[in-house]
């Protein structure tokens, strides 16, 4: 018996005995016994695996280590059953012990071998594993193309097939063209071979002519049938530029439908923008025109009080109401100045005509104050003190003078 039939033997016998609820251990055990007794083979994780067929890459080496501790316990049974010396006994109780130290050392390094050794043969089968899928997938994709390229090859075979439906009614419409003509000839030969009793003088002639026409015939549907195959060869012919074309026009058509969503995009963008930068135009030239008033308020007030400077209010006051009395003479007024310009308040009405607005007007640092209704006017002046004053008097003078 070789050793496949005793490993199938093995085999048999282990499912005999999970049949009658044998567990993982004691099927391993029984595996590991045949393994090493019987065959001659010491026992491994992967040849214990390889008959049972079950337990983890965990469990097996925990039961081959059990069968191997039950052969040392019966080996210092047997040992211990003689009458040895006890030195002997001690001796061959260490000599068993190193060798069950040995195989255990070398079991240990075996097994690690084998685990890595099937480690790596797992990782190659993932490794095979993920190929495998790389090339499904690319084989599904190249499916899927090719189904790509099937639809549009029957799509382009359908097309063909109502182009050669076409030119086939054209080429039965001469087909039956040739028919009637055929059927006239017939006529005309039967009408022939009525006359033949007749006419034996003129049989040859219609033959001739018969064999004529018949050559004409098959010289008609020659052409025909070479009419149709040009037909089908010039539709064929056309239908692939204008294919081309349809493709160019819509890639033409997709272009420009993008151009103009983005310029619409680019239009709209650009409207927001100038309303925004109007808004703000808006905001800044209202700004600009508050702050402008307030810088012009401010500027005749700085100038009012800088001709206000120098003089006490009470004194320019005074000096106002002594002017509007007629009570200062001119050399006072000169020698006064411009220093109470600056609270010279100007008459609202001309005293001449109650009507006018009187006007104050500056000429090579000279002043004159003038209506604009009767021409009243005060003359030229050192200040507008004198100014006011002399337009207040009656010796004032008239600008029309």
């Amino acid at each position: 018996m070789n050793l496949d039939q005793e490993r199938q033997a093995i085999r048999d016998e282990l499912e005999a005995l999970r049949a009658r609820g044998a567990r993982r251990q004691e099927l391993s055990l029984h595996a590991c016994k045949r393994l090493f007794f019987d065959l001659g083979i010491r026992p491994s994780m992967a040849a214990v695996r390889d008959l049972t067929q079950t337990g983890s890459a965990s469990d097996i080496p925990k039961d081959i280590d059990h069968f191997w501790e039950r052969i040392r316990n019966v080996s210092r049974v047997k040992v211990g059953a003689g009458a040895i010396p006890k030195a002997l006994e001690d001796r061959a109780g260490e000599l068993l012990g190193a060798l069950f130290e040995e195989a255990v050392s070398h079991a240990r390094t075996t097994l690690d071998d084998e685990r890595q050794e099937i480690r790596a043969q797992i990782t190659a089968a993932d490794q095979r594993a993920r190929e495998a899928e790389i090339r499904q997938q690319a084989s599904e994709d190249a499916i899927k193309r090719s189904e790509l390229r099937a639809e549009t090859a029957w799509e382009r075979v359908r097309a063909l097939e109502s182009e050669l439906s076409s030119a086939a009614t054209h080429g039965n419409a001469h087909q039956e063209g040739l028919q009637a003509t055929v059927r006239r000839l017939e006529r005309e030969n039967e009408a022939l071979r009525q006359r033949l009793d007749n006419e034996f003088a003129n049989n040859a002639t219609l033959r001739d002519r018969i064999d004529a026409l018949h050559v004409e015939l098959r010289q008609s549907t020659e052409h025909y049938a070479q009419q149709i195959k040009d037909a089908v060869a010039e539709a064929e012919r056309r239908v692939k530029p204008m294919l081309v074309e349809l493709d160019s026009l819509r890639s033409m058509a997709a272009t420009y439908q993008s151009g103009v969503r983005d310029a619409s995009r680019k239009e709209f963008e650009f409207i927001q923008q100038i309303a925004a930068a109007k808004a703000r135009g808006d905001r800044l030239d209202a700004q600009l025109r508050e702050q402008s008033d307030e810088v012009d308020k401010l500027t005749k007030e700085v100038a009012v009080l800088r001709a206000q400077q120098g003089i006490d209010p009470a004194i320019a006051n005074l000096l106002c109401s002594l002017v509007e009395a007629g009570r200062l003479t001119g050399d006072e007024l000169k020698a006064i100045g411009t220093v109470a310009d600056g609270h010279v308040a100007l008459p609202l009405r001309c005293p001449k005509c109650e009507e006018g607005e009187p006007e104050l007007s500056q000429m090579d640092h000279r002043f004159e104050l003038q209506c604009p209704e009767c021409d009243h006017s005060s003359g030229l002046g050192e200040s507008r003190l004198e100014a006011v004053s002399r337009f207040l008097s009656s010796d004032s003078i008239a600008a029309s003078a």
